[in-house]
């Protein structure tokens, strides 16, 4: 029987809030905290809390045989840590298995070089 590499990538970028010059000196949070944890929140419920169930349900029904790979953006398990430690206690009980391997991961996944690559570059 062939081997098979479920690799999962789980990411959930900070979304930026509508900001103008008006608010420069008076806001310095960029961020739609808001709109963040609703969008946690939802992805949460319709995703992750039911496919990491699912995951280890699979693990133990094969006694260890089956086994997945995830990478965790810095992003993710930040919002994760603020807004939904039960979804960070779960991949942690998927690690608690031996069964999931942790795969490095780029922190944020800027795209912030198609923006002005000449500001980006090392001068």
């Amino acid at each position: 029987m062939p081997s098979v590499c479920f690799y999962f990538q789980v990411h959930q970028p900070f979304r930026v809030k509508n900001y103008s010059v008006f608010d420069i000196g008076k806001d310095h949070f960029y961020e739609d905290g808001e709109k963040n944890k609703a969008i946690m929140d939802k992805v949460s419920e319709k995703c992750y809390i039911k496919t990491n169930a699912k995951m280890l349900e699979l693990i133990q029904k094969h006694k260890g045989k089956f086994r997945i790979s995830y990478s965790l953006s810095g992003t993710v398990i930040e919002q994760m840590e603020l807004y939904r430690p039960d979804v960070l206690q779960s991949f942690i009980e998927l690690a608690k298995t031996g069964c999931v391997e942790f795969i490095s991961e780029t922190y944020y996944h800027s795209l912030s070089f198609l923006y002005s690559k000449r500001n980006l570059k090392d001068r």
